[in-house]
């Protein structure tokens, strides 16, 4: 009996873990990857049937089912010093290189079925910017994000090296910051225009 018992633990653990494992994204290396930043935001602008209107067109937002937005495990609040608020420090340092994001780029306006199909129409754009603590190489935190219409891809941009500032000089958490880009970025947008912190 202690014998069955024993076999019966053993699997149990075998299929909590298999299913755990192929139920996670994985990376290029192919080991799992964290999916997003906060469950609770992932939940509420995703899951939710009563998720909030965004304040911008659809057509700026990454679609959140598809691309959920990736953190990068080594960079966390403790270590900003160090890392993205450290002028020392540089996105070139972990950005991946255009033969990957630019093959991925061409899959995803496939796999997407975007109209315009021009891939110098899109920049490969990570969702949590690298500048923010995101990460560099998993597919779920990059998205062809269209130049045009505007706002776009570079009011975007904007929004990244604001809320970098903002994290940088203590005005927000990092994880804040992040909420806010897979949230509603355009609404901190606004913001910017407005001469206004994003927090």
């Amino acid at each position: 009996m202690k014998q069955f018992l024993a076999i019966v633990i053993v699997v149990a653990i075998f299929v909590v873990a298999a299913s755990i494992w192929f139920r996670s994204p994985k990376s290029e290396e192919g080991g799992p990857v964290q999916k997003t930043l906060n469950r609770d935001v992932y939940d509420h602008f995703v899951l939710s049937p009563n998720a909030p209107k965004r304040s911008g067109p659809a057509a700026i937002y990454p679609d959140l089912m598809r691309n959920p937005g990736a953190i990068n495990p080594d960079i966390n609040q403790d270590n900003i010093g160090d890392t993205i608020c450290n002028p020392n420090w540089s996105t070139k340092s972990i950005r991946p290189p255009t033969s990957y994001t630019g093959k991925l780029k061409r899959q995803q306006i496939q796999d997407s079925g975007l109209a315009d199909t021009e891939p110098r129409d899109y920049e490969e754009d990570h969702i949590i910017p690298l500048e923010l603590g995101g990460h560099p190489s998993d597919p779920n935190n990059l998205w062809p994000e269209p130049y045009d219409p505007k706002p776009g891809a570079r009011q975007k941009d904007r929004v990244e090296n604001q809320l970098h500032r903002e994290v940088c000089v203590g005005d927000i958490s990092l994880e804040r910051a992040q909420s806010i880009i897979v949230q509603d970025w355009y609404a901190c947008y606004v913001n910017i225009e407005n001469r206004e912190l994003c927090k």
